[in-house]
């Protein structure tokens, strides 16, 4: 198999995804056994709209270059964002896998847009390495991220590819990203031969639905090879139990965590709730 190094041998490989079932809307143990759910409706089509429209308001402020990875944690200063990441429709599922108790660790809008748009002459295409997010994250306890479609994403502007049931095996070698463009901020990557691309599973959403995957789950993306932008509200999810894990070497904060639902009598994380945020009683 190749090395890392050669990025369009995996593209070619990742034209077609392979069959996999699901037991919708049984969450949790489709979960449990893939590490992913691919597809949930969640926004209504008047709730996508207004979704695209305020961020569209962000771009324009900041330009394309800074919105392709610039917009983190601005869920504790605009309320329209807070609005998405407690979303009924998305909380629903998450506390079926999580529990009812369940902490906002961290949000952030990742958007790859076309090369005309952004790309200087030489750059490299921007792309997501294959990597887990508790390889960086360092949480004790299981981190569920929902990728919400700001955008269509497909295959042609490069929608999530996940490796289904990598979670199981724990944490893998990453190494230092050999290919220009990745997007992380880590620029961490797993190498390919520990990437089963065999078993690689597309996840097309349409504007307003999300997938779900697991922190242990193996994925990535591919460069956007259309005229039309890919931007995804990820949102990170954690239960009140879990923990940061105190690392010396590295140490890390969550500044921006906000308890979404249930009580929390761990208090391992702050709350950072906003004055004007109301948890819906439902929740």
């Amino acid at each position: 198999m190749e090395e890392q190094g050669e990025p369009d041998v995996a593209r070619n490989l990742l034209q077609h995804s392979p069959a996999y079932f699901f037991t919708m809307p049984s969450y949790k143990s489709d979960y449990e056994i893939n590490g992913f759910i691919p597809s949930v409706d969640v926004l209504s089509e008047l709730e996508s709209r207004r979704l695209k429209e305020n961020f569209d308001d962000l771009e324009r402020k900041a330009g394309k270059q800074a919105s392709q990875y610039s917009f983190h944690n601005i869920h504790v200063n605009q309320p329209w964002v807070l609005q998405v990441a407690s979303h009924s429709n998305i909380l629903k599922p998450v506390k079926e896998i999580l529990g009812p108790n369940v902490i906002l660790l961290d949000s952030r809008f990742i958007c790859k847009y076309p090369d005309d748009d952004v790309r200087s002459v030489g750059a490299d295409q921007a792309f997501v390495a294959w990597h887990q997010d508790m390889r960086y994250w360092g949480i004790e306890g299981t981190v569920v991220t929902a990728w919400l479609a700001v955008d269509d994403a497909d295959l042609e502007n490069g929608c999530m590819q996940v490796i289904p049931g990598s979670h199981i095996n724990g944490i893998v070698e990453h190494e230092t990203c050999k290919v220009g463009g990745n997007l992380l901020s880590s620029n961490q990557s797993i190498p390919l031969k520990l990437v089963d691309l065999s078993s690689v599973y597309s996840c097309p959403l349409k504007s307003g639905q999300m997938s779900l995957h697991d922190g242990l789950l193996i994925h990535g993306s591919e460069p956007n090879m259309s005229s039309r932008r890919r931007c995804g509200y990820v949102i990170r999810y954690v239960a009140t139990e879990a923990k940061p894990i105190q690392d010396p070497n590295r140490p890390r904060s969550f500044p921006c965590t906000v308890l979404l639902s249930g009580k929390d009598s761990h208090k391992n994380f702050e709350d950072n709730k906003p004055d004007w945020f109301k948890v819906s009683p439902e929740q």
